[in-house]
């Protein structure tokens, strides 16, 4: 894939596609949004082509297009809006109450450990349904070059213009040929697996990314399909996970939560134990190292961060939560405590280290 023009690429076929912000909208499936969005590129109309490529969305979406009256001033507004209001405006509803709050969400913190547990010191890496790029930012403000791909192009936009601007970003359906080349020390899929179909190609199409000396494959908070989850999705059993990776080792989601917590190293489970588990995690590859105490190196800020405190609290310090709905999936496993006398915002120290921890203290994106 080489770039056609600034706001259009070419790929290997000679097949052309756009990339307003320099994000290639890839998706096999949607060639005619393509063309018409590449339309507007040609013509010099890059805000009518976003206003197309914005209002996309995935398979498994339920709920309002955007309107396109909200997408233009999202696009007219971007540099004095907020994540929050840009969200809104693309009409995001609970999705936007998930990707707001994932900063301290258990399962974002199950990620964060499964990464430190078994570090490799990543130069490179690529995530598959990356979202608008909390993970991706992790990574990048650890030194880490970053690529990225969704198939939603609004989130990729999202992560460019608040999250991870660094980013290396396509657009693309997971069960389509990617166009990119490995090899990445680090390839990961977190709390997205279970959306994604034919599952063996696509972790084939993973495990071929990697580096073939330390290239480390992470499948984070996988949906268990013999556990009541809240979220649509095609789950599959761990038993069914390890079929498909007999050579990971592989966690249950709360594990990995409260290895964080504690600050210990956690501890893998046999896939027939984990038919009770909510969700679980699994890391594989010829880079894979012994799991080791998950002390801060990925799951506290960086160093010198500035920390706020958590927004699900209210101004008395209690939790409000976002939703019901959000209450009941997040809330049984939540590392903050229902109160908090924490200050507004304080620096990242040894004072502060454990609050953030917990996640009472958070470390968000400056326009968030």
């Amino acid at each position: 894939m080489i770039a056609d023009t600034a706001h259009s690429v070419r790929d290997a076929a000679g097949l052309r596609w756009p990339a307003p912000d320099g994000i290639p909208f890839l998706r096999a499936g949607r060639r005619p949004l393509a063309e018409a969005a590449l339309s507007h590129c040609d013509a010099g109309d890059i805000k009518a082509a976003l206003v197309l490529l914005l209002a996309d969305q995935d398979d498994w979406w339920r709920g309002p297009t955007a309107d396109p009256a909200a997408l233009r001033r999202l696009i007219r507004e971007r540099a004095t809006l907020t994540l929050r209001e840009a969200m809104r405006l693309l009409a995001w509803g609970p999705v936007a109450d998930y990707f707001a709050h994932r900063w301290s969400d258990p399962t974002f913190l199950a990620g964060l450990a499964l990464t430190e547990a078994h570090w490799n010191a990543p130069r490179s890496a690529f995530e598959l349904a990356c979202g608008i790029g909390h993970h991706l930012r992790e990574l990048a403000r650890r030194g880490v070059a970053v690529t990225g791909a969704d198939v939603v192009f609004a989130k990729l936009w999202v992560a460019r213009h608040w999250v991870v601007p660094e980013a290396r970003l396509l657009c693309l359906d997971a069960a389509q040929s990617w166009p990119l080349e490995g090899p990445f020390d680090l390839v990961a899929c977190h709390d997205a697996f279970y959306f994604l179909e034919p599952k063996r190609p696509i972790l084939d199409a993973l495990r071929g990314l990697l580096d073939p000396a330390r290239g480390m494959l992470l499948i984070g908070h996988v949906h268990n399909r013999d556990w009541p989850n809240l979220s649509a999705g095609a789950a599959l059993s761990a038993t069914e996970m390890a079929d498909l990776l007999p050579d990971a080792r592989l966690y249950e989601d709360a594990e990995l939560t409260r290895a964080l917590t504690a600050g210990r190293t956690p501890q893998s489970t046999p896939a027939e134990a984990l038919r009770g588990a909510e969700a679980f995690a699994a890391a594989v590859g010829p880079g894979l190292r012994a799991a080791q105490p998950v002390t801060g190196l990925v799951a506290l800020p960086p160093p010198g961060a500035l920390l706020r405190r958590n927004p699900l609290y209210d101004e008395a310090g209690r939790i409000a939560w976002p939703s019901e709905r959000y209450a009941r999936e997040y809330g049984p496993l939540a590392t903050y405590p229902p109160e908090t006398a924490q200050p507004p915002a304080a620096p990242l120290s040894p004072a502060t280290a454990e609050a953030a921890r917990r996640r009472e203290l958070v470390d968000l994106p400056e326009g968030w």
